[in-house]
């Protein structure tokens, strides 16, 4: 098995497994689990530098194949239809070094910026739902693909992603999100005529942020006004109605006045895609759930422990690698590499 990285004294064996334990934890602790598991004795700089390589290659060669697709030059992709496909995004953020914020605005004036967004997309897929009506997801369907990088370039790498799980034979095309407006553009420019769902539980989040300002510390009435908002409302699509209630609140608080109208917008903008008796007719998934659980397992269980600041290149490196061995890809990375 060749994979291709120079300068090594290591066995294309050994750093198949440098590669393997440094996408999953801390360089130091990969090499820890090489001695103890493999007898193999390695430096924790040399998992991270043949993790970061290998990362780096599966990275370009994703950078290649989204070039094809912008190009069109995509081959056709065979396989049997495919019932509901769905296509999930969302961001979270990943502390990195200080030169990566240099020139970039924080979320909170005066402080320092030091986050940013890794965008992570996932695609899976559905087939059956249960006896009561509520959707089942296909076993092992999920995949992902992830990037520091802008929403113009995310949006390539989630359509190619996409179309390479059969999005053009799925009888159902499916786009799940928040209600985040950069993910509602990318889903209009790649994802023409597919169903777009705002996650209910995001939606049920906006409802009870404004709850709690217009009855701080009064419990028992901020449930009172989500059983009328959310349940009579929200969940059952009366996304008009809502709106109408809450622009017809009146207040002297210029904050509450401000959050209403914020709150208003972001319903109305997003009234279609709320539309939740009719998502649950079709037995779709109306929660975002598998994205959210992908940022933390693909994202945060990996860049985000204590301690770790990463540059832009060695995280989107181990992010590739990771998102590789996660889709059971890596076995056929390494295969196509030794035949190359």
């Amino acid at each position: 098995m060749e994979l291709d990285i120079e300068h090594t004294e290591f066995s294309p064996g050994v750093r198949r497994i440098q590669a393997l334990v440094g996408q999953d934890t801390p360089f130091d602790h990969g090499r820890e689990q090489m001695k103890v598991l493999a007898g193999l004795e390695v430096t924790a700089k040399s998992v991270e530098r043949t993790a970061e390589a290998v990362g780096e290659d599966i990275a370009r060669r994703e950078c290649e194949e989204i070039e094809k697709a912008i190009q069109l030059n995509l081959p056709v992709v065979l396989g049997k239809p495919i019932p509901v496909l769905y296509v999930e995004m969302d961001g979270t953020g990943i502390p990195v070094v200080k030169k990566e914020t240099v020139g970039r605005q924080a979320k909170t004036d005066g402080q320092p910026a030091h986050p940013r967004e890794v965008k992570l997309g996932c695609v899976f897929t559905q087939a059956t739902y249960d006896k009561e009506g509520f959707p089942i997801r296909d076993p092992d369907s999920t995949t992902y693909t992830g990037a520091i990088e802008t929403a113009e370039q995310f949006g390539k790498r989630s359509y190619l992603e996409a179309y390479q799980r059969g999005w053009e034979r799925a009888a159902k095309k499916v786009v799940l999100a928040d209600g985040a407006e950069w993910i509602w553009n990318l889903a209009d420019l790649h994802f023409p005529g597919a169903i777009q769902i705002v996650d209910l539980y995001h939606a049920r989040q906006h409802l009870w942020e404004l709850a709690r300002k217009l009855y701080p510390n009064d419990a028992v009435m901020q449930k009172a006004w989500i059983k009328k908002h959310q349940n009579r409302m929200l969940d059952k699509g009366k996304i008009e109605k809502l709106v109408l209630s809450l622009r017809s609140i009146e207040s002297n608080n210029p904050d509450l006045i401000e959050k209403i109208r914020i709150e208003a917008a972001y319903l109305e903008r997003n009234a279609e895609h709320m539309r939740y008796p009719k998502f649950r007719s079709q037995h779709l998934f109306v929660g975002s759930g598998v994205i959210e659980a992908g940022c933390k397992t693909v994202i945060g269980s990996r860049l985000k422990q204590s301690g770790m600041f990463w540059t832009v290149r060695r995280a989107n490196a181990i992010i590739a690698l990771r998102c590789c061995h996660l889709n059971r890809q890596f076995e056929d990375y390494c295969e196509d590499r030794r035949a190359a």
